[in-house]
């Protein structure tokens, strides 16, 4: 064993027991899962990363000490972020992906491209950072499909051309922002600074509003979200998973920000497209198809109105009611986190592995969904292949 495993061992050790006395054990247990595959996959490691120890070794403390002041969470300053969370997350997520390269040295294999994975994280550092702003145009065709299935949708980087003489619906979703090491308050203001800008008919939010650091800075949510003031009465959400964390905060924020909550609630609006109904739909994990049958149910028959559904998870599409929905909008999946949508295919590891709808635009009976790549993350430090969106959604009847 190297000096440099043995310290980083300690240090690990340290960090643990400072995390059950301070934080808990549900917080412990989290650092001790993490930390162990991150040390695992490092002792395979430890005779190659020998040439850039000291580039290792800062990013072993970053990542330590990451984790120490997340016992304190909250929202960190630039400097914090550029010199000690996103250099652990850039490091956590590089030694997980190389854990094909660990397994190789444990066999005794030769370690050629260690390197490769790093260089992967690095790419997903600077895709978790940005998005390119895009127009994506949704067609309504109602042609039935039995099965859940993968539609096209168009997607332009620069002026949309026109289509048809009927004025599309304008919809700006923001959804998983995740405020923390890679959304900064500015940069979810900026999105929606944006957002407004673009002159959308709404502005729909589908949940997962915070992280772990997030939750510990007050009033951040509703002054993030304030340039959505002026569209008041046209901004509407639902809750996300992570927003069962902190159900109070993200209300507040919400409503700070004139965003109207829809938790199992209807509101319809009159829109220069038309009028729309909108169906805010719970986050839950279990019995969906009654809650959300019951929901449906109980909605009013939306008439010439679109009827548009928030609901946070996609996998929740499929335990709709068949031809209740004209679009849902969801998130949750951040397009797949890692894959090779970059590349221009539609793999990633979440629809490969998990085998649900992960990113664009789908299909089953005559009903729509649109998942939103995100506009932040959580869950795996980093995406790697799979960029963020932001986009004006261009829906067509």
């Amino acid at each position: 064993m190297t000096p440099f495993l043995a310290a980083s061992l300690a240090a690990t050790a340290a960090t643990l027991t400072a995390a059950v006395l301070l934080r808990g054990l549900a917080y412990a247990a989290f650092v001790g899962v993490l930390l162990s595959v991150h040390t695992a996959v490092l002792v395979g490691l430890q005779h190659a990363v020998q040439p850039v120890l000291p580039v290792v070794i800062w990013l072993q403390l970053a990542t330590l000490i990451h984790l120490l002041m997340l016992i304190n969470p909250q929202l960190r300053p630039l400097w914090y972020r550029a010199l000690i969370s996103i250099p652990a997350h850039f490091w956590l997520a590089g030694t997980f992906l190389a854990a094909p390269w660990a397994v190789a040295a444990a066999l005794g294999l030769p370690l050629f491209g260690w390197w490769v994975p790093y260089l992967a994280a690095l790419a997903g550092v600077v895709q978790s950072l940005r998005t390119r702003p895009e127009v994506v145009d949704l067609v309504l065709d109602g042609v039935h499909h039995p099965e859940l299935l993968r539609l096209q949708a168009a997607r332009h980087h620069g002026p949309p051309p026109v289509t048809g003489t009927a004025r599309p619906l304008r919809l700006v979703q923001i959804t998983d922002p995740h405020l923390g090491p890679f959304m900064s308050e500015e940069r979810l203001r900026g999105i929606c600074e944006r957002a407004v800008a673009s002159e959308p008919d709404l502005v729909l939010l589908t949940g997962d509003f915070f992280t772990m650091e997030g939750r510990g800075s007050a009033g951040v949510l509703a002054r993030a979200l304030s340039p959505l003031l002026p569209l008041s009465g046209r901004t509407f959400a639902c809750l996300g998973n992570h927003d069962l964390e902190a159900p109070v905060d993200v209300a507040e924020g919400l409503a700070g920000a004139g965003v109207r909550l829809l938790i199992d609630a209807h509101a319809t609006v009159q829109t220069d497209a038309g009028p729309v109904q909108l169906v805010g739909l719970n986050h839950i994990w279990r019995d969906r198809a009654a809650r959300y049958g019951a929901v449906i149910a109980r909605t009013p028959a939306p008439g010439d109105a679109l009827r548009v559904v928030l609901l946070h998870d996609p996998s929740g599409f499929a335990h709709l009611p068949v031809g209740q929905a004209d679009l849902v909008l969801s998130g949750h999946t951040h397009g797949g986190h890692v894959g090779l949508v970059s590349l221009g295919m539609n793999w990633t590891s979440i629809g490969g592995l998990a085998r649900m709808p992960d990113h664009g635009f789908w299909g089953r009976g005559p009903d729509r969904m649109y998942v939103h790549r995100a506009n932040g993350h959580y869950g795996f430090p980093l995406r790697v292949g799979v960029p963020g969106e932001e986009s004006v959604l261009r829906v067509h009847r």
